[in-house]
């Protein structure tokens, strides 16, 4: 049976660490990073392999700067 599975990119440098993608994530899969990006924000990085790829941060993200990419393993 094929699993798909989600790589979650995000614009480090822009995000600004409002945990909107945090709180819509089923998967639980993103979590807020100890650094910080050139405006003082801790970002967003994904931290988990268990994405599915539903793009659910994507859409709640107010600034855009989430990606999520699908592919289907066999």
């Amino acid at each position: 049976m094929a699993k798909v599975v989600g790589e979650v990119v995000i614009d480090t440098e822009r995000c600004k660490g409002c945990e909107l993608c945090i709180a819509a994530c089923p998967s639980k899969c993103l979590s807020l990073s100890n650094s910080i990006n050139v405006h003082g924000f801790q970002y967003t990085v994904q931290s988990g392999d268990n994405c599915t790829g539903c793009a659910s941060c994507a859409l709640v993200c107010p600034d855009a700067v989430i990606t999520v990419y699908r592919k289907v393993n066999k």
